[in-house]
C-alpha cells in the first residue's frame, strides 16, 4: 500500500467522464498535428490505462509526449516501415514515432499474419514509450488470439549485485482469450513496481514504500526522487534481473532497438539521441493448435477449479489476472476518472495552448486520507 503524504493542493481528486476525458486527449494530439487515426489510437490506449487503474500509464503522459512532439524528439507522424521476413516473421521499423501508434499497426498486421501461419513473432525497433503492454494483448485476445509482449525501457535497474541502473523495467504481458469479455491478461514489470509509479510519486509529492528502490549509493529509500536517480529493485531479487536481461536481448538485439543504457529517456531534456525503444510481441492462433471452443472450455474450467481452491483467512475470493482490470474499468466507466491537482494543471494547460477546451468535471472529491 502506497503511503501517501499529500500537500493541501494534492488531497483535491476531481472526476471526469472517461469519453470527455478521451475525447480532449483526441482533439489535443489533433491540435498538436497528429492524424486522427493515430491520435485516436493515442487515446484510447491511455484511456484504457486510466480506465483500469493503471493512472501511471494514462492520460497523465501527455505533457511530456507534447514536449518531446515539440522538440522533435519524437516523430509526430512517423513513416513506419513493415517488412515480412518470412509467413511468421514481421520486422518494424517505427520512425521514431510514439509507441502506442507503431505497436497497434505492428500488432494488426501480426493478428492478419498469424492467423495465416498459426504463430508470428513481431520486432519493432526506432519506437518509444508504448503504454501498457496489457492493451496490445487485450486487442489480440478480442480477435481470438494469445499473445506475448515485452518492451525494454531507460535504464531503471541495476544488475543483481550492482548499484547503478543498467537495464529497463522491461515489462512482459500474457494475453489469453477466454471466449467472453474477460480475457486472462498479465501485465508485469521485471522490478518489483512500474518506473511510471515512482515517477508519478514524485510528480504528487508521494513517498514510495520501502523495499521498491535503491538511490544512489544503494541504499534503501522511499524518496521518488533519489529512487530515479538510483534504481529500481527487480522483482524476486535475482530472479527479476535475469529476466529483465532475457527481455533486453528480446527487445533490444533481436530487434536491432538500443539495449540497456543505451536507451534513451524522454524525461531527461539534456537527450539529443531518440529514444530507440524495442517491442516484441509473439502472436499465436489458437484455432492453428486446437478447436477453440475446446480450448474456452479448457480455460473456464481452469480458472474455475483455481478460484475454488481453499482461502487464506480473510480473503473472499480468488481472482484471476485479469478481473481486476475488467472490474475496475466497468466501475469507472459508471463513476468517471479521478484526476489529481497537478495532472489536471498541467492537461489545462495543455488544452489552452493548443486552443482545445478542457472538459467540465463529474464531480470534486473529498480529501483523501492518507
Amino acid at each position: 500500500m502506497w503511503r501517501k503524504h499529500y500537500d493541501e493542493k494534492e488531497q483535491k481528486m476531481t472526476t471526469y467522464a472517461e469519453s470527455d476525458l478521451r475525447q480532449f486527449c483526441k482533439k489535443l494530439l489533433e491540435g498538436m498535428g497528429m492524424i486522427e487515426e493515430h491520435a485516436a489510437v493515442v487515446a484510447e490506449s491511455l484511456l484504457r490505462a486510466n480506465l483500469e487503474g493503471v493512472d501511471s500509464h494514462g492520460i497523465s503522459r501527455l505533457p511530456i509526449y507534447a514536449k518531446r512532439f515539440s522538440d522533435q524528439r519524437i516523430n509526430l507522424n512517423p513513416t513506419i516501415q513493415m517488412e515480412q521476413k518470412s509467413p511468421s516473421v514481421l520486422v518494424v521499423n517505427g520512425d521514431n514515432g510514439l509507441g502506442h501508434v507503431i505497436s497497434y499497426k505492428a500488432i494488426k498486421k501480426g493478428i492478419e499474419m498469424a492467423k495465416q501461419s498459426g504463430v508470428t513473432a513481431v520486432a519493432i525497433k526506432n519506437s518509444n514509450h508504448f503504454g501498457t503492454a496489457s492493451y496490445f494483448c487485450q486487442l489480440a485476445c478480442e480477435q481470438n488470439l494469445a499473445c506475448i509482449g515485452f518492451t525494454n525501457s531507460p535504464p531503471g535497474i541495476a544488475p543483481w549485485g550492482g548499484r547503478e541502473a543498467f537495464f529497463g523495467t522491461n515489462p512482459m504481458a500474457f494475453g489469453f482469450p477466454t471466449g467472453n469479455d474477460q480475457p486472462v491478461i498479465i501485465d508485469l514489470s521485471t522490478s518489483i513496481v512500474a518506473r511510471g509509479k515512482i515517477i508519478l510519486a514524485e510528480k504528487q509529492g508521494q513517498t514510495i514504500p520501502e523495499g521498491w528502490a535503491i538511490d544512489e549509493k544503494g541504499e534503501p529509500t522511499n524518496d521518488p526522487k533519489a529512487a530515479l536517480n538510483g534504481s529500481v529493485l527487480p522483482l524476486g531479487g535475482a530472479k527479476g534481473a535475469a529476466l529483465a536481461l532475457a527481455v533486453e536481448i528480446l527487445t533490444g538485439l533481436l530487434t536491432g532497438a538500443a539495449f540497456g543504457p543505451h536507451v534513451k529517456s524522454i524525461y531527461e531534456d539534456e537527450e539529443e539521441e531518440n529514444a530507440n525503444v524495442g517491442h516484441f510481441f509473439i502472436l499465436m492462433d489458437i484455432k492453428k493448435f486446437m478447436n477453440l471452443n475446446v480450448f474456452f472450455d479448457s480455460i473456464k474450467n481452469l480458472l474455475e477449479e483455481m478460484k475454488a481452491v481453499p482461502k487464506v483467512p480473510g480473503n473472499d475470493e480468488i481472482r484471476y489476472p485479469g478481473e481486476r482490470r475488467k472490474r475496475e474499468r466497468d466501475k469507472r466507466q459508471l463513476e468517471g476518472v479521478q484526476l489529481s491537482q497537478s495532472v489536471l494543471e498541467e492537461l489545462q494547460s495543455l488544452g489552452s495552448q493548443f486552443g482545445v477546451e478542457f472538459p467540465v468535471p463529474l464531480s470534486s472529491q473529498q480529501p483523501i486520507n492518507g
